[in-house]
């Protein structure tokens, strides 16, 4: 879990931290959790408590009250996507930076070994990248060590 209290300017203070590869704002992350509780919870005992004199059994009236706690689940995710707008900020196109580009390339190459080639992608995977305009940026990666072997000191 990484954390970063650096705000976009113009807003409030942050406590971001990344989750399971996401970024959250701890206070809107306490807050949904929150709300999902009592949404959530609020939704099945008010079923069990209604279905307990409508249905015949109440193994069955709890099993219908278990779905609408879950549907509450589903009802505080929708509260809580208006209330709280994502912290990340998605650039698209030419305004990114390409040291940016070079950083994250290296990252996978180090996670993964190597990046291989394009060359050994099948037709449908390069149509795909050349469709989000990546297949220059990947044909084009050299690692910056590789790189420096090929240069003459």
């Amino acid at each position: 879990m990484k954390t970063n209290s650096a705000p976009p300017a113009g807003h409030g203070p942050w406590r971001l931290v990344e989750i399971w590869g996401d970024t959250a704002d701890l206070g809107h992350l306490a807050w949904s959790i929150a709300i999902g509780l009592v949404v959530s919870l609020a939704g099945f005992l008010v079923a069990n408590r209604v279905l307990a004199s409508a249905v015949a059994t109440p193994e069955l009236a709890r099993a219908y009250a278990m779905l609408a706690g879950l549907g509450g689940c589903v009802v505080s995710g929708v509260i809580c996507a208006l209330l709280f707008a994502p912290k990340r900020e998605v650039v698209e196109g030419a305004a990114a930076d390409p040291r940016w580009r070079e950083e994250v390339l290296a990252e996978l190459a180090g996670e993964h070994g190597s990046l291989g080639s394009v060359d050994d992608l099948p037709p449908s995977v390069v149509r795909e990248m050349k469709e989000l305009e990546i297949y220059e940026l990947f044909a084009s990666y050299k690692p910056r060590d590789a790189a420096r072997e090929g240069v003459a000191p």
